[in-house]
């Protein structure tokens, strides 16, 4: 897949777009985001049979009706969740250790490797699209090399992922579910796990590196997305 190489559908006679509203608005009764990552995310993957796609997320049933009605082939783990249940075991299981052990100084990164032993077992090169949402904020330095290249690993040649940042740490947590084609709603959540550092633009090129392309769309509502091609 390809910006350059695939060419965007013209309208045809009659047919209305929808009227979105400012870059990044929130519309606050319902919490509904427009986002164009998530429309070329889409465009991106729409001419490819039975496309497989992987949400990083909670399952939400709009979410699997949103892809089903497309004749998409969906999966959801909820990466976040996990390891949050994985980190709290973790330090349960540490704080019972014998003093001096050889548990203790566990790193960052060890962690992770060990997470990854259990979380996304799924054949190499499954997926064409994956929805990584804003979880990369929440993982920190150390362990986030090894989740991308797992991430990396899970994608087919071609495929796209589509990852969001804050730009400043947000004020309330929330999680995501497809409301349409370009239309996401946040879902207020209690927290889950505190966001851990702000990416920098260079850090988040870095964490991709792997990848050929990249696109980027800017948001006044301190959010950004980012949607990268393997």
């Amino acid at each position: 897949m390809n910006w350059m190489a695939k060419a965007r559908p013209t309208p045809t006679a009659g047919t209305v777009a929808p009227k979105p509203g400012p870059a990044g608005a929130l519309t606050s009764s319902m919490n509904l985001r427009i986002s164009n990552g998530l429309k070329d995310f889409l465009w991106l993957l729409s001419d490819v049979p039975r496309c497989r796609v992987l949400d990083l997320g909670p399952i939400w049933q709009s979410t699997v009706s949103f892809f089903v009605d497309k004749g998409y082939r969906i999966s959801a783990e909820d990466l976040l969740r996990n390891w949050k249940d994985f980190l709290s075991a973790e330090e349960e299981r540490l704080r019972l250790a014998p003093v001096g052990g050889e548990e203790e100084g566990v790193t960052q990164l060890e962690l992770a490797e060990k997470f990854l032993a259990g979380a996304l077992q799924y054949p190499a090169e499954t997926y064409q699209g994956v929805l990584a949402w804003d979880l990369l904020d929440y993982f920190g330095a150390e362990a986030l090399p090894c989740l991308m290249e797992r991430l990396f690993g899970l994608l087919n040649p071609g495929g796209a992922i589509l990852a969001l940042f804050h730009s400043r740490p947000p004020e309330r947590f929330h999680r995501y579910r497809i409301v349409d084609s370009q239309t996401v709603e946040l879902v207020p959540e209690p927290t889950l796990i505190v966001h851990k550092r702000v990416l920098q633009n260079r850090e988040i090129l870095d964490l991709f590196g792997r990848f050929r392309s990249s696109k980027t769309f800017v948001r006044r509502d301190q959010v950004r997305e980012a949607l990268f091609l393997k």
